[in-house]
C-alpha cells in the first residue's frame, strides 16, 4: 500500500484526527484491538478491530519517527535490564534502558541473552538523537553486560570512562517499570 507522502491520511475511511487518537490510546493504555472497536462504537464510529489493527501497524512507526525528536535529553545515569516476552509464539529478549528520571531510552527484541545482544542493545541507544553517552551504566549480574562494555570501549563506541555497575537493588527502576511494559503488552497479544 503506497501511501502520498504529504498526506498519509489521503483516502482512508476516517479523519486523521480518529485515526490518530485510536492508534493513540492502542499506544498508551492496556487494550486490545476488540476493546478500541467498543469504545469507538460508544462514540459513534463503526470499524471492525482487524481494521484498527492494520491501521495501528501503518501509523505507529510514523508516529515514532516524528516524536522522537522532541523526546527530552536523557542523563548519564543509565539502567539497564532485560526481560522476555512472547512475539509471536516464541518468547524473546526485550532489552530496555531507562535513565535515572525513568525515561525509556531505547528497546531491543533478541532471541538471544549474550554479549552480542547487549552490545547491539547498546549501540542501537547511543544512536537515538535524545541520547547521551552514559557515564553510569546500572546493570543487574548478567555477565553478558560487562564484555560488551569492555569491546565498546576498547572500540571508542562508548565513552572509556563510563562506569558499569552491577548492582541488583539499584536497578529497581527498570525492574519495576516491566511490569507497566508487561500490562501493556500483553492485551495487545489478543488482537
Amino acid at each position: 500500500m503506497k501511501q502520498d507522502n504529504k498526506n498519509p491520511f489521503k483516502g482512508r475511511q476516517f479523519t486523521a484526527e480518529i485515526i490518530l487518537w485510536a492508534v493513540r490510546w492502542y499506544l498508551r493504555f492496556p487494550i486490545c484491538c476488540r476493546d478500541l472497536e467498543c469504545m469507538l462504537a460508544d462514540r459513534g464510529i463503526k470499524v471492525d478491530y482487524t481494521t484498527l489493527f492494520r491501521r495501528i501497524q501503518a501509523y505507529a512507526p510514523e508516529l515514532d519517527k516524528r516524536i522522537r525528536p522532541y523526546l527530552r535529553t536523557t542523563n548519564g545515569s543509565w539502567r539497564v535490564d532485560e526481560t522476555y516476552s512472547r512475539v509471536k509464539g516464541e518468547w524473546e529478549y526485550l532489552y530496555r534502558a531507562v535513565d535515572a528520571a525513568g525515561q525509556t531510552i531505547d528497546l531491543l527484541l533478541s532471541p538471544r541473552r549474550d554479549a552480542a545482544a547487549a552490545r547491539r542493545f547498546f549501540r542501537k541507544a547511543l544512536g537515538q538523537a535524545h541520547t547521551v553517552n552514559p557515564r553510569t551504566i546500572t546493570v543487574d549480574k548478567n555477565a553478558a553486560y560487562p564484555i560488551a562494555a569492555k569491546a565498546m570501549k576498547r572500540e571508542e563506541e562508548l565513552w572509556r570512562f563510563a562506569k558499569l555497575r552491577q548492582v541488583k537493588f539499584l536497578n529497581n527502576i527498570v525492574e519495576q517499570d516491566h511490569r507497566r511494559i508487561k500490562r501493556l503488552v500483553r492485551p495487545g497479544l489478543d488482537v
